[in-house]
């Protein structure tokens, strides 16, 4: 059986060490906006490395061991990726709620090594949000990458003899390859980002370039491009990592291809002979995190993930406080380490059969030997039957999920109900016979519902309590999750309220309502979660809802960087203009975020209430506050004729 031991070629860990490094700061720390762009350089040294050893293989003995490859290839991903996969579902068991959604389809992909075709038939978003359910932490995300080498690993050797049949030329095609899966990427970006990110057949660039570069043999050249140069494109790969990405060709594939053929030039310029700039890459430091990159890369994720969510609730999508990045940093280096040196390395020295025969001949030695063998094993079953019990015990959706969807059943439960029989949108006047107050005995309620004793004096008005038939209201998933709230406390509301929605959005459907005159007294709009609003679009509103009707602005409350901006929008618009009021939902469930889903925005059924409290609050305030006024009003009409009686 042929069987390689590959040369080492200088500055290649020193490379995985900047791609490691470059992903863990942008999953952990709020600093590199593309540090997602190391796993291209990872997957252009994978392209340039694997292809290296195949074709060194075939140039020794004149073939490509194919079985013998794969052979090795398992040896050197398996081991690492069942001990992380175990390890953190078991872990995620242990925390429960979201972070279990979905994991079994997480699972199913580990396992077959397609996890990036999974996710992307699961309507993943890789740049927030869950693939296998759209609002729920994703703890085995990372595995994408690694679905996508091994896809690699699989076809590249069985297409490689062909091309190795070409004297000339190989450069050429692959860099044909290359090209033509960058063009298939950029055909594709105009639609779903994540397809394009995922899709093997649009992300192979990188490993296919690496592949070009195998073939032009910059390990053997004793000139090649300049220490200085690679230096330089080190730099730059280190300098697109801070450019904000955009949604569009511009980043996909656009920056994704300029990364990669940074790499390319970085690891001619490291690997060839005598090159300095191999010599500074191999220092002891980077050398050792290259060496553990595989296992940092692995592990770094799902602990994030699983200390985001114990300790905040909330996805790592969302944020990642300071302490909780650096307790990941430190968990994952002391995992990586004790992966690789207890696991990693001995399977791939030895193999799966003789490290298993190393286990059962440690039962027999020493009670240190037998007491580590156990342990092993115990920690084994463990992690197995935690597992089975993560995937047995997972919700079939996302907390914010379910509390939109019980939403959305109250809205379609309450659809045509009204406490006042009118037809639907009309607006109710507080001159309506049925909604004035009763007043005590021998007192008499006015046109504007004011009592009146008998010697002319008016008394003070009752407390109002607006019904929601004089009540519309437009808004996002938030006041869909609360639509059962409302419908409680105001029955026969308009509701519009539907997820995703933005403030642009809102305003439309306000025109619409507007123009076919099916604006109630009072109109909510619960709008913000999802994005910025400007002055603009609430002057729109405002004059859509004119002055005889009055604009209610509810606040938001999520953990979104442009919340803050949104609600101090809203408050100064609604403080300049007369006829809007706040409705301040994010001061009412700040003391109270127990009552809001595990992504810290959805209310569940009290939080729903709380919410329909705070807006029918807020109705009742403007109300009572005119009920108010014209009680002054007429008071001091009293009060004048009182003191100077007309002549009789």
């Amino acid at each position: 059986m042929t069987r390689l031991t590959p040369a080492r070629l200088s500055g290649l860990d020193g490379l995985r060490a900047v791609a490691v490094l470059l992903v863990v700061v942008y999953h952990l720390f709020p600093v590199l906006p593309a540090g997602f762009l190391g796993v291209d350089v990872f997957f252009v040294i994978s392209g340039f490395l694997i292809t290296t050893l195949l074709v060194r293989e075939h140039d020794e003995h004149g073939r490509v061991g194919l079985l013998e490859f794969w052979r090795r290839r398992a040896r050197r991903l398996l081991p690492a990726i069942g001990v992380v996969v175990l390890v953190c579902a078991s872990l995620a068991w242990m925390v429960g709620g979201d972070v279990l959604v979905g994991l079994g389809g997480q699972l199913a992909g580990a396992a077959t090594f397609a996890y990036n075709w999974l996710a992307v038939a699961a309507g993943s978003s890789y740049f927030g949000g869950g693939a296998f359910d759209s609002s729920a932490p994703e703890l085995l995300r990372n595995l994408w990458s690694l679905a996508v080498e091994e896809q690699f690993y699989l076809l590249w050797p069985l297409l490689l003899p062909l091309v190795l049949r070409l004297r000339r030329g190989r450069v050429i095609v692959a860099v044909a390859l290359a090209a033509a899966s960058a063009v298939a990427a950029l055909l594709l970006a105009g639609g779903d980002v994540t397809r394009v990110y995922y899709g093997t057949d649009t992300h192979a660039f990188g490993l296919l370039l690496g592949v070009a570069l195998a073939f032009a043999r910059p390990s053997e050249r004793t000139r090649g491009v300049p220490a200085v140069v690679g230096g330089l494109a080190i730099a730059g790969v280190a300098a697109l990592a801070v450019v904000t990405p955009g949604r569009g060709v511009e980043t996909f594939p656009g920056l994704l291809v300029a990364a990669s053929v940074l790499t390319v030039v970085s690891i001619a310029a490291a690997v060839r002979p005598g090159s300095p700039l191999g010599r500074i890459l191999d220092v002891a430091p980077l050398r050792w995190i290259g060496e553990r990159s595989f296992g940092i890369y692995l592990w770094h994720w799902p602990l994030v993930v699983l200390l985001t969510v114990a300790t905040t609730r909330t996805s790592p999508d969302v944020a990642v406080p300071v302490e909780v990045a650096l307790a990941t940093l430190a968990f994952t280096v002391v995992a990586a380490e004790l992966s690789y040196r207890f696991l990693e390395q001995p399977v791939r020295r030895r193999g799966f059969r003789a490290t298993l025969r190393g286990v059962g001949r440690a039962f027999r030695g020493g009670p240190t030997r037998r007491l580590g063998a156990t342990t092993a094993v115990a920690a084994g079953i463990l992690v197995v039957v935690g597992t089975t019990a993560a995937v047995a015990d997972a919700p079939r959706m996302a907390s914010s999920e379910a509390v939109v969807s019980d939403g959305q059943a109250a809205l379609a439960a309450g659809a045509g109900t009204s406490d006042h029989a009118t037809l639907p949108g009309a607006a109710l006047r507080s001159g309506d016979p049925l909604l004035r107050p009763e007043c005590p005995s021998a007192h008499l309620a006015d046109e504007d519902g004011i009592c009146t004793p008998p010697d002319g004096r008016p008394a003070p008005p009752a407390p109002a309590r607006v019904p929601g038939a004089r009540v519309t209201a437009v808004g996002d998933s938030v006041m869909l999750a609360s639509a059962g709230g409302l419908l409680d406390r105001m029955p026969g509301v308009d509701i519009d309220a539907k997820v995703s929605r933005s403030m642009s959005t809102g305003v439309r459907i306000i025109d619409d309502l507007a123009a076919r005159g099916e604006l109630r007294d009072y109109v909510v709009v619960g709008l913000g979660t999802n994005g910025s609003i400007s002055s603009d679009e609430l002057a729109r509103l405002e004059k859509d809802v004119g002055p005889r009707r009055t604009l209610i602005l509810v606040t938001a409350h999520a953990p979104r960087d442009w919340i803050p901006g949104v609600n101090d929008e809203l408050e100064t618009f609604a403080h300049q203009t007369p006829g809007v009021a706040i409705a301040d939902w994010s001061a009412a469930i700040s003391r109270h975020e127990d009552l809001l889903a595990g992504d810290g925005i959805h209310p569940g059924a009290t939080g729903g209430t709380l919410y329909a409290d705070t807006v029918a609050d807020a109705i009742d305030s403007v109300e009572n506050s005119r009920a108010e006024l014209q009680y002054r009003l007429k008071l001091a009409q009293w009060a004048v004729r009182d003191t100077f009686p007309a002549p009789r």
